[in-house]
């Protein structure tokens, strides 16, 4: 298997990780120790709420999203880590049955000016339903090595 670096990645580019389904044990399971809110936790309870029934947490939908860019790339990248994200969105509720799409979309790419080992890569990530409709959006940055010349 081939390491992707720095000089792999072009603007413009989009990578797909694959899907998930997301089950309703699973999004009480993940709520109950992360994001133990009633609408993630009872689907009765949920009813009543703002969203009309259980949905994920958007933390969870994030963590699947970080599952699958591993499972995709990251796990076979050169990756020198990330200072975090700028933004984080959640566009859509995600509900049991749901199946999301993880895409990784490159804005830019940089090499650093102090650092001649790596490059910077600026990228939108998405989770989308099956009709495409985007439930979550968020736009960071990942250190990546350079290979050795």
């Amino acid at each position: 298997m081939r390491v992707v670096h720095f000089e792999d990645f072009e603007v413009g580019e989009t990578f797909r990780f694959g899907e998930h389904t997301f089950g309703a044990e699973e999004i009480v399971s993940f709520a109950r120790q992360f994001d133990p809110q009633s609408f993630h936790l009872d689907a009765e309870a949920a009813e009543t709420s703002a969203f009309g029934g259980l949905v994920a947490s958007g933390w969870h939908t994030a963590a699947i999203w970080m599952r699958l860019y591993v499972d995709g790339l990251l796990g076979r990248a050169a990756s020198m880590g990330s200072p975090g994200l700028d933004e984080l969105r959640w566009l859509k509720p995600v509900r049991p049955g749901d199946t999301l799409s993880a895409s990784l979309t490159v804005l830019d790419a940089s090499p650093s000016t102090h650092r001649p080992d790596r490059g910077t890569i600026h990228f939108r990530g998405e989770m989308r339903d099956e009709e495409g409709e985007v439930a979550l959006r968020m736009t960071g940055r990942g250190y990546f090595a350079r290979r050795r010349r």
